[in-house]
C-alpha cells in the first residue's frame, strides 16, 4: 500500500503493481463469484472478471436483460441462473442491482447468506441507510464494497482498451478475517486502476452528491443555462451548442483530464484565460450554496428516500423514459445530435 499526498492530505492507495492480477486470482481461486443483476454495473464487472480468469456466474430474472446476458456469452444452467440459484451457488454474492431493486430482492439474498460468504456492493446506499432500506446483513458474513468511479459501460470499455477506472473500497464487516483480501482481489479483478479506501457511508454520500452535482445534474443545468442565454441573444443553435458543449467535451475536457485545469488554461488564448480567471470565482460563489443544500439533503437521507420512492413505483421506467425523451428532444440536444454526426470521424 502506497502513501501519497493528495493536495496536503496523505492517503493510502493500492496499485496494480502492488496487487497484481495473479495474486487476486490466487486469493479467489476457490470462490464462486455470483453477480446479481445485469443492468448498469453487472455486465462490465462480470465480463471483466470472466475475462480475467475468475469463476463467475450471473443471477438474473428472465426477460430482456437476461437475454442480453445470454447474448454476452453467459450459458443458461451453466453460468447464468435465477437470482435465487445464483445466490445459493455463490460464495461471494455481488449485489449489483439498482438501489431500489435491492430492497425487493434482499429477502432472497439474505436467505442465502450462509456463514463465511461475502456480500459485495458497488454502492454504499443499502448499508448507509439501513433504516430506509431494511438491509441489515447477518453478522457471520463479510460485507465489502468496491465502487468503480464511473459507469459499468466505461469500466468495460476501458478494460478492453487496457486501461482502468479508479475504484474506492471498504470493509464494513470482516467475519472471516479475509474480507480485505477478498475486497482488493475483486477490485483488481473487475479492472480497477488504483484503489482508495472509503467507508460505505462516505461512498454513498459522495456518490449521491456527485451524481446530482458536477457529474450529471449540475452539468446539465449549467450547460442549458448558457445555451439558453446564447439563443435568447440571437445565436444559432449550432453556434450555441458548439460554444457550450462541443468545445468543452471535444477540446477542453481532454486537456484538463490529462494535466489539470491550469494546463488547460495555459493552452488557451490570453482572452480566454483572463475571462476564465475573472469569472471562476463568481460561478463558485453562486454554486457553492446549492451544493451545500444538496449535501445536506443527502446527509439527512432525503435524497435516498426520494430515490427509493421514485424508483420503486411500478411505472418507474415509463416515467423515466418520458423524462429522458424530454432531454433528448430538447433543442440543445437535438442540435447536439446534428453536431455529433458532422464530426470528421463520423463521415
Amino acid at each position: 500500500m502506497a502513501k501519497l499526498k493528495f493536495g496536503d492530505v496523505e492517503e493510502t492507495v493500492i496499485t496494480r503493481e502492488e496487487f497484481p492480477l495473479e495474486k487476486a486470482r490466487e486469493i479467489l481461486k476457490d470462490e464462486t463469484i455470483a453477480v446479481i443483476g445485469y443492468g448498469v454495473q453487472g455486465p462490465g464487472q462480470s465480463l471483466n472478471l470472466r475475462d480475467n480468469g475468475f469463476n463467475v456466474i450471473v443471477g438474473q430474472r428472465q426477460g430482456k436483460t437476461y437475454d442480453k446476458a445470454v447474448a454476452d456469452g453467459w450459458v443458461p444452467g451453466e453460468t447464468i441462473f435465477s437470482i435465487e440459484e445464483a445466490c445459493k451457488r455463490g460464495t461471494i454474492i455481488m449485489c449489483l442491482l439498482s438501489d431500489a431493486a435491492v430492497l425487493s430482492v434482499w429477502p432472497v439474498i439474505k436467505e442465502n447468506l450462509t456463514p463465511g460468504k461475502a456480500l459485495y456492493f458497488s454502492h454504499g446506499f443499502a448499508i448507509a441507510w439501513p433504516d430506509r432500506t431494511g438491509v441489515v446483513p447477518p453478522k457471520d458474513v463479510d460485507v465489502i464494497l468496491v465502487a468503480p468511479k464511473g459507469s459499468g459501460t466505461s469500466l468495460r470499455t476501458m478494460f478492453l482498451e487496457g486501461r482502468g477506472l479508479n475504484s474506492s473500497y471498504a470493509v464494513e464487516q470482516d467475519y472471516t478475517g479475509r474480507a480485505l483480501d477478498r475486497t482488493l482481489a475483486l477490485a483488481i479483478g473487475i479492472g480497477s486502476g488504483y484503489i482508495f479506501e472509503t467507508t460505505f457511508k462516505r461512498e454513498a454520500y459522495s456518490d449521491l452528491t456527485g451524481e446530482r452535482g458536477s457529474l450529471m445534474g449540475a452539468i446539465q443545468g449549467l450547460l442549458l443555462a448558457q445555451y439558453e442565454v446564447l439563443r435568447e441573444n440571437g445565436h444559432t443553435p449550432s453556434e450555441a451548442f458548439n460554444e457550450t458543449v462541443e468545445e468543452l467535451t471535444q477540446s477542453l475536457m481532454p486537456l484538463f483530464a490529462a494535466k489539470g485545469m491550469d494546463w488547460m488554461y495555459a493552452n488557451c488564448s490570453t482572452t480566454a484565460q483572463r475571462g476564465a480567471l475573472d469569472w471562476m470565482t463568481p460561478f463558485h460563489d453562486a454554486i457553492k450554496p446549492v451544493v451545500e443544500k444538496l449535501y445536506a439533503s443527502v446527509a439527512c437521507g432525503q435524497e435516498a428516500q426520494n430515490s427509493i420512492d421514485s424508483n420503486s413505483k411500478p411505472d418507474y421506467r415509463e416515467g423515466l423514459e418520458k423524462e429522458l425523451k424530454a432531454l433528448r428532444e430538447s433543442e440543445m440536444w437535438r442540435a447536439g445530435a446534428v453536431v455529433r454526426n458532422l464530426r470528421p470521424e463520423n463521415n
